[in-house]
């Protein structure tokens, strides 16, 4: 998979991102570090993809194990107040309309944990090799 960023002006620090078939993906920066706020920015986009993850891990577990789930709703509020000293908090809270067995919505959310986001931000050994476009 390839995703190509592109500035969408010379001053601003909004991006038109595409990935594969999407287009027209906007990401901005706060007005705090001279963003425009005109869409979400990065770190919106990291935590977005872990809650959506969550949400689509626990719903296929649901439907391979035949369960009557009827929606996932996910709530992700980051704490990134100690960001510059290695900290960056995210809670999550998850509902599951339509299991009212408590110890299926328990395994919903030990099986959304094991998302592969989850996994990724908490347990791989990410490397990152940033080189000039030749």
């Amino acid at each position: 998979m390839t995703i190509v960023i592109t500035s969408m002006d010379r001053h601003g620090l909004r991006q038109r991102a595409e990935i594969e078939s999407f287009e027209d993906i906007i990401v901005d920066a706060p007005k705090i570090v001279g963003g425009e706020e005109s869409a979400p920015d990065p770190h919106d986009y990291l935590d977005l993809a872990l809650g959506a993850c969550k949400a689509i891990t626990a719903r296929m577990y649901a439907r391979r194990k035949e369960w009557p789930l009827e929606k996932v709703g996910v709530t992700v509020t980051r704490d990134d107040s100690q960001e510059r000293h290695g900290v960056y908090r995210v809670d999550i809270e998850m509902a599951f309309e339509g299991i009212e067995d408590e110890k299926q919505r328990a395994r919903l959310l030990e099986i959304a944990d094991r998302c592969p986001i989850h996994r990724l931000l908490t347990t791989s050994d990410v490397q990152i090799t940033t080189k000039m476009d030749t």
